[in-house]
């Protein structure tokens, strides 16, 4: 483990100019604020770096402000995109009134997760595993205004280009097809270069990758596959995962999105997060049961299932979440689990060692905070450990292609955000034991999240002009 003293010689070995302090916010943008060497010392990790919480969307109000920056010397490393040699540290934001956590940092809700399993006696340790993938698009327009709004995606990978004679391929014709991206070799796959840029730039920070590949929709879909670690490093890896995706796209001239579903027609954007529970060096998911789970393991799916509709406020935080979350576009859109089928919302990977059993989590996306995300899912798994919540029988058919009888008996995860934020309002406790999410928390959560509800639901939208102008 780095220590501060570590940080100081990263800094002098480096010749360091700057150090920049990152933190992530409600919605999982990370923020930042950069100070000169000459105003960095040891007492940083002692004392903090004071700033303005009531800036930050969702958190204190004005009268309640002051907020501290605690750095984390393990999380240090050298920026790759800065022209000035600048160490970055990622910080816990510490309320200075009580010196602890702040009740709204996702960094310090997921510090308190993983201190509540041990407190629980269940497990030491749980690893996570996100897939989030992403598009790369040549650029993108957008305009929203009291005239109307307007949105344009340019790719040369698009197949609705294949007409265009100056679609940035030389009309090559060589493109993935709707729902024909998945690992076509170049020059089908244009982004694989991108892709190998963005995968040293990880490596080089510390973020260890497994694989990288085209992903199934056509016009630049992506997805680097990095290791699985504890929570909160998982979580602070997936932050740098996204750093690096925007800013190697941004080198390149192009743009990269995390959200769920920029383009119609076509599959959207999962963040699928591989999960297991261990004590005392033992995967307490391996078993004699389904798919070679333990019973704890399919205690753990029930709670998830269980708590589902909560935590789609959290794991798929967005009204756009929704645009994907619908069947027929390998979205898992129902609650159940299945080691074959992956039209179920959890599945059981194949693997060769009883070290590597875990469950898949499919319906997160990745604009998930991904501190939250993961904090949300292990006390929801938690508390299906805890109630002894069995998940019943798995789904081994494929569940889009149901007859209408067995498909009303299986339930689904939520059609829209407002419908999520009113299940994670009635449905909260299993989220606050602990003091790992707050009353608090929640209630601000859902009051920054209505706000996005509200401004799409008073938006005019172009494909009402479809339906309604002429009536």
């Amino acid at each position: 483990m780095a220590t501060p003293q570590d940080v100081i010689n990263m800094i002098k070995e480096n010749d360091a100019k700057f150090v920049d302090f990152r933190f992530t916010d409600t919605r999982g943008k990370e923020q930042h604020v950069t100070v000169p060497i000459s105003h960095f010392d040891e007492d940083k990790f002692e004392n903090g770096h004071a700033f303005d919480g009531s800036s930050i969307a969702g958190w204190k109000g004005i009268q309640a402000s002051d907020m501290l920056l605690m750095p984390d010397p393990s999380t240090a490393y050298i920026d790759p995109f800065f022209d000035e040699t600048t160490v970055v540290l990622t910080c816990d934001v510490v309320d200075p009134a009580d010196g602890r956590g702040y009740d709204r940092d996702p960094r310090s809700i997921a510090k308190r997760a993983e201190a509540y399993l041990k407190s629980s006696g269940i497990g030491d340790t749980a690893f996570f595993g996100p897939e989030p993938e992403f598009f790369i698009f040549d650029g993108v327009e957008w305009s929203v205004d009291m005239s109307g709004c307007s949105l344009k995606i340019h790719s040369a990978e698009a197949a609705w280009n294949s007409g265009e004679k100056n679609d940035g391929n030389g009309a090559t014709g060589h493109r993935p097809a709707v729902k024909g991206g998945y690992f076509p070799v170049p020059p089908v796959d244009s982004l694989h270069d991108i892709r190998s840029a963005m995968v040293l730039t990880l490596e080089s920070l510390g973020v260890p990758v497994e694989v990288h590949h085209h992903e199934v929709a056509n016009a630049g879909q992506c997805e680097i596959g990095t290791k699985f670690s504890t929570l909160v490093q998982r979580a602070d890896w997936t932050q740098i995962q996204k750093y690096v995706t925007h800013n190697v796209a941004h080198q390149y001239g192009k743009t990269a999105t995390f959200m769920p579903k920029p383009i119609v027609g076509d599959n959207g954007s999962g963040m699928h997060v591989h999960q297991s529970v261990w004590k005392d060096g033992k995967n307490l998911f391996a078993g004699d049961q389904y798919a070679g789970l333990s019973e704890l393991a399919l205690f753990y799916i029930g709670g998830i299932i269980k708590h589902a509709k909560a935590l789609n406020a959290i794991t798929n935080p967005g009204t756009n979440s929704y645009k994907r979350l619908v069947p027929h576009y390998e979205a898992p859109v129902k609650l159940a689990y299945s080691a074959k089928n992956r039209s179920a919302s959890i599945r059981i990977p194949f693997v060769a060692s009883t070290k590597a059993r875990r469950i898949e989590t499919r319906f997160p996306d990745p604009i998930a905070n991904p501190y939250l995300c993961f904090a949300a899912l292990l006390m929801a798994g938690l508390d299906g450990i805890q109630n002894k919540i069995h998940p019943g029988d798995p789904a081994d058919k494929n569940l889009y292609d149901l007859p209408p009888e067995e498909d009303a008996k299986i339930p689904t995860v939520c059609a829209s955000l407002e419908e999520a934020l009113e299940n994670l309002d009635k449905d909260r406790e299993f989220l606050t034991r602990g003091g790992v999410f707050s009353n608090d928390w929640i209630d601000a959560f859902i009051a920054l999240k209505m706000e996005e509800v509200n401004k799409i639901r008073m938006t005019t939208h172009p494909v009402e002009f479809d339906l309604y102008y002429s009536c």
